[in-house]
């Protein structure tokens, strides 16, 4: 299963969200997408969720803290205790 994982600033809109999925699906079918809850709650992913008809993962904290993304970032390490919520969002989301 593929899960497109989205992690992104406040000035994001839903039309830069479809766009960065576009870019990043290459083509291949994804099941889901998910984002940290409260990224997930924003008007703007719910715009974007909507407009893929994919389901909608919100992934908590816990969750995200858990998972070992393979790429890392120091802003988002420091503000989000991840390397990657992106990364991180798409793991927990999948699962094992």
């Amino acid at each position: 299963m593929i899960v497109a994982g989205f992690g992104f600033r406040g000035a994001a809109t839903p039309s830069s969200l479809q766009n960065a999925y576009d870019k990043a699906r290459g083509g291949h079918r994804v099941a889901a997408i998910s984002s940290v809850e409260d990224k997930a709650a924003s008007a703007v992913f719910h715009a974007f969720a909507s407009a893929t008809g994919l389901r909608l993962i919100a992934v908590p904290g816990a969750l995200r803290e858990a998972q070992e993304p393979l790429t890392t970032s120091d802003a988002s390490r420091s503000a989000r205790a991840t390397g990657s919520v992106a990364e991180a969002a798409a793991l927990a989301a999948a699962g094992p």
